[in-house]
């Protein structure tokens, strides 16, 4: 019994001793938790794969990295068996790699051979006329008579006589450049060589991989190619072929024994090794004891044969994690967004493009929405050329409603009565004055100001005609200036110039057609009649004596007024609204600044702070001081205008049953009031219907208007002249005429959309149509050249845009940089219709004279964004358009650059990859990022006020990697 107890002890001690050996980790994880690997409490690093076993667990690292299990790091497959078997670029991740091709070249499905992409299927590849697909890249070739521009994908009609680069014999390759000293000198396209002859290009492996499919090497007489070590070179001398096995074998030698053959096969039969044909595997093969085991690369899956590698849809899951659109391509996917949208540098998401960034998007006011955006214009104006604000011409619509005379103002208008007559309260009809003879409201000159050109234009206009009485013309020797906005305007006065002024104006009768006399603006006073002549920059400013008086005391008393006035423009100016006081007289001026308000403190009259910008209280609200807030007008009153204090007590009496609104946006809603098809003597209920052959459209009138020419009307309460049985139908672009009852056409200047009526409308602000008989508002085209020309930066622009530009248009603009300064010029897009035969057309050269340098020449549409440097130092443009086809034209920007910076622009600019990426050609769209990309080109030193990470999230990683290879290529050539 001793002897068990004895033994007992001792395995009791051995068990002691054993768990002495045991670590305080695998203790607690035999005691409280058998299965450690579940629990995460083992010591396996993060890469490896731990199986628990009998006693404890095991660590052993997972594929495609090495090591114990407890360390693990990862294995460069990219170091190991020829480049990771890809055949351009292999790029290792953690535990795996993948294979990615050069520029101009797509992953084939195995996902280590790499494929030519037919840049010419997208949109002929930018090319202006043909375009020829190259391994690994493309070319651009023009038809007969034209040559290719530097830029390589536009062509320039080639001029007969002229210069040498303008004939065919100059004989260079690609790009002909003229030298200072009259002869020419050729360069190459990036990635070429300049041959020994000067004039031929070699081809190096910089240019579409050579022209490669997979290796190529730099030689003396051009490129060789080679290929993978399971391809084999076609004898195009530029593509791989997959190898056949059985040919390679046995053409090593014919005297292989029959013996080694049998010996290969049994050795194949009995164990597949990834040394022979890769295991069988389409892409990564990998020896393990129970035989191969194949992988695919990251974008593809392994198929159930367990060899062949399938390309994985991303698209089909959640979209890609795409935004908007998903397209799969081979080995992977890309994201792309809905027009109006970005793709932002994390190549998913999608962002609005905020076109109201810039403020020359609208010519008032820009809403943005998701997507697009919408230009909105101020009471009184309305919109053309889809972004254009131009004042409405009320007159011209039925009269403006007046029941006798119509006058049009900027921004409104005014009717007026007879003499014997008063306005009635609804401004349109006039009734008889009680024994005071009607006058004509007082004159008001208006001060109008819009953004034209760069700067703030602004115009002085007198709603009456202006009278000039002979008699002594008095002088004033003066020069003062005031502040308008950011912009300075000058009134100066010149002998010389008010001499021919006042010669072509001062005639001793009456003036009464203000467009006989150029570039003059009147300003009406009761005393004296002022004349301001705009010549250039210059106001010019004048006087005209009124009273025969001592000549020095009207010289003193005027000068005294005249610095009265400049002081009280100079404090005023930069209100909405403000008065002068002149000669006696009280006016008021308005002030129409279409500028963005940077952050105001407080807001201006009649005005509420809504997301950081002053918004005027709308129509049918007033501004409460004591709420700080805009309300509804209370019921019985209106408002119908913006940014009121006050609100409009509404006419007439009340009437029962009509119970009036809040809210009331005019007086037509103030309720009570006779609608449209009936009248009263006084606008108010009760009311009559118009008689047969007369008609009203407007609510609260005393009188209906005659249909004319013995029309009638079919029943009493007619609405429209449409109601009067006219002999004939007029259709859009006519109006009828009641006195030869005929259609006549719409002159030029005016439009009509509608069938049967008896007027047509005035386009609005300085706008006319091409032809007569035009039927939409869109026909209205301003025919103003635009553009901004700066010394750095500056823009042109089609007339109109963007809306369609006028018929038989010229306009021209030169850029003539600053010194040691070159022109860097982008057309993002340029729509001028094909069918029209190069009627019109955009060129860019060196001057004027048709056989100097050209530049850049097109007459045809082009969506595709193109960049390029000026071949001369100054730039001379013309846009000229005949009467045909017409469209939306361009904007196209520029950006002057040191010319140190010469060989790297047009290193960039001539490069295809520029244009061979969606991403890339979006960015050459992207008004924002031009801006950013213009700014530093300009001054270069503006870089560092980008910060890193708002390059980073401004391009994406393609467009940054391309620059930063050309950059680095030119600091260390």
């Amino acid at each position: 019994s001793d002897h068990i107890t004895m033994g007992a002890i001792c395995s009791a001690r051995d068990f002691c001793l054993f768990l002495l050996l045991l670590n305080t980790r695998q203790i607690a994880a035999l005691l409280e938790n058998p299965d450690a690997c579940a629990e995460g409490s083992d010591g396996c690093h993060i890469d490896a794969i731990c199986q628990n076993t009998q006693a404890s667990y095991k660590c052993s690292c997972k594929i495609g990295f090495k090591g114990d299990g407890k360390h693990c790091e990862d294995i460069d497959d990219c170091d190991i068996e020829y480049n990771g078997g890809c055949v351009h670029e292999c790029n290792n991740i953690p535990g795996n790699y993948r294979c990615t091709c050069h520029d101009g070249f797509n992953l084939a499905h195995d996902g280590h051979n790499c494929l030519d992409v037919d840049e010419c299927v997208f949109n002929n590849g930018g090319c202006q006329y043909t375009c020829v697909n190259t391994m690994g890249s493309y070319e651009c070739s023009c038809k007969e008579g034209f040559f290719l521009s530097d830029n390589q994908h536009t062509c320039i009609h080639r001029s007969v006589e002229g210069l040498s680069c303008m004939n065919k014999e100059h004989g260079c390759a690609h790009i002909c450049k003229e030298t200072p000293k009259g002869g020419v000198a050729c360069e190459c396209r990036p990635g070429f060589e300049l041959a020994k002859n000067q004039r031929g290009c070699i081809l190096t492996c910089n240019h579409g991989n050579g022209g490669c499919q997979h290796t190529c090497e730099d030689m003396e007489q051009g490129p060789i190619c080679r290929c993978h070590v399971r391809y084999t070179l076609h004898p195009d001398g530029r593509s791989c072929v997959e190898r056949d096995e059985t040919t390679t074998e046995s053409s090593d030698h014919n005297a292989t024994s029959f013996t080694e053959v049998d010996k290969r096969v049994k050795r194949r039969l009995l164990m597949e090794n990834c040394a022979v044909n890769n295991g069988g595997c389409d892409s990564t093969c990998k020896d393990t004891s129970t035989g191969v085991r194949c992988s695919c690369p990251v974008g593809f899956t392994l198929q159930p044969d367990g060899k062949t590698c399938k390309d994985i849809n991303e698209c089909e899951l959640h979209n890609g994690g795409c935004d908007h659109f998903c397209r799969n391509t081979i080995g992977s996917f890309e994201c792309n967004c809905w027009k109006g949208f970005k793709l932002l540098t994390d190549e998913r998401s999608c962002q609005d493009i905020d076109e109201c960034y810039f403020e020359r998007t609208c010519g008032h006011t820009c809403v943005n929405s998701p997507g697009g955006f919408e230009c909105v214009c101020n009471k009184g104006y309305t919109l053309y050329g889809l972004a254009h604000c131009g004042d409405i011409n009320e007159c011209s619509v039925n009269n403006g409603g007046c029941e006798q005379g119509c006058e049009n103002t900027m921004g409104g208008f005014e009717c007026h009565c007879h003499p014997g007559y008063k306005l009635h309260w609804n401004k349109k009809d006039c009734i008889e004055a009680e024994g005071f003879p009607a006058t004509k409201p007082p004159s008001k000159p208006t001060l109008n100001c819009s953004r034209q050109e760069g700067g703030d234009r602004c115009y002085l206009t007198c709603q009456s005609q202006v009278h000039i009485t002979s008699g002594d013309v008095l002088r004033i020797k003066t020069t003062a200036t005031f502040k308008s906005g950011t912009g300075k305007c000058n009134l100066k006065r010149s002998q010389e110039r008010l001499k021919e002024s006042l010669n072509a104006a001062h005639s001793g009768t009456a003036v009464s057609n203000k467009s006989n006399i150029p570039v003059l603006v009147w300003i009406c006073l009761r005393v004296y009649c002022g004349l301001i002549a705009l010549q250039g920059q210059f106001w010019y400013l004048v006087f005209l004596s009124a009273e025969s008086c001592d000549l020095g005391c009207v010289r003193r008393r005027s000068e005294k007024r005249l610095r009265k006035t400049i002081r009280t423009l100079r404090k005023s100016i930069h209100r909405e609204q403000f008065h002068l006081h002149f000669a006696g007289s009280n006016y008021e001026l308005a002030k129409r600044l279409a500028r963005p308000v940077d952050l105001p403190e407080h807001c201006g009259k009649g005005q509420v702070l809504v997301d950081r910008k002053c918004v005027s209280c709308t129509v049918g609200t007033y501004y409460d001081r004591d709420q700080g807030r805009c309300v509804l007008c209370p019921a019985g009153m209106y408002q119908d205008e913006e940014g009121k204090n006050s609100c409009e007590v509404c006419p007439g009496p009340e009437v029962r049953g009509s119970p009036r609104s809040v809210g009331a946006r005019n007086i037509s809603e103030c309720g009570g009031q006779c609608p449209p098809g009936q009248f009263s003597h006084d606008g108010f209920i009760p009311c009559l219907p118009c008689p047969l052959g007369t008609y009203q459209p407007e609510v609260g009138r005393t009188s209906c208007f005659h249909c004319g020419g013995n029309l009638v009307t079919k029943h009493n309460g007619a609405v429209s002249f449409q109601e009067c049985e006219t002999k004939v139908q007029c259709s859009p672009g006519h109006y009828y005429n009641t006195s030869t009852h005929r259609c006549i056409r719409c002159p030029m200047g005016t439009y009509q959309m509608e069938f049967g009526q008896n007027y047509c409308i005035s386009c609005p602000g300085n706008t006319t149509t091409d032809f007569d008989g035009s039927t939409n508002i869109m026909q209205c085209k301003n025919r103003h050249c635009g553009g901004e020309m700066g010394d750095f930066t500056g823009y042109i622009e089609s007339p109109n845009y963007p809306g369609n530009y006028p018929a038989n248009i010229e306009c021209t603009w030169t850029i003539n940089p600053p010194p040691k300064r070159r022109i860097l010029i982008v057309v993002p897009e340029i729509f001028l219709p094909i069918e029209d035969e190069c009627g019109d057309y955009l060129v860019m050269r060196k001057s004027s004279l048709s056989n100097s340098v050209t530049t850049y020449e097109t007459c045809q549409t082009y969506e595709r964004p193109i960049a390029f440097t000026s071949r001369s130092k100054r730039l001379w443009i013309q846009f000229k358009s005949n009467e045909g086809n017409s469209g939306k034209g361009f904007q196209v920007p520029y950006v002057t650059y040191d010319e140190d910076y010469q060989e790297l622009i047009e290193d960039i600019v001539r490069d295809g990859r520029l244009y061979a990426s969606e991403n890339h050609q979006e960015i050459l769209k992207d008004k924002k990022l031009m801006k950013a990309l213009f700014d530093v080109l300009a001054h270069p030193q503006n870089f560092f006020n980008y910060t890193a990470q708002e390059s980073r999230e401004m391009f994406p990683k393609s467009f940054i990697r391309f620059l930063r290879s050309k950059v680095l290529r030119f600091l260390r050539p």
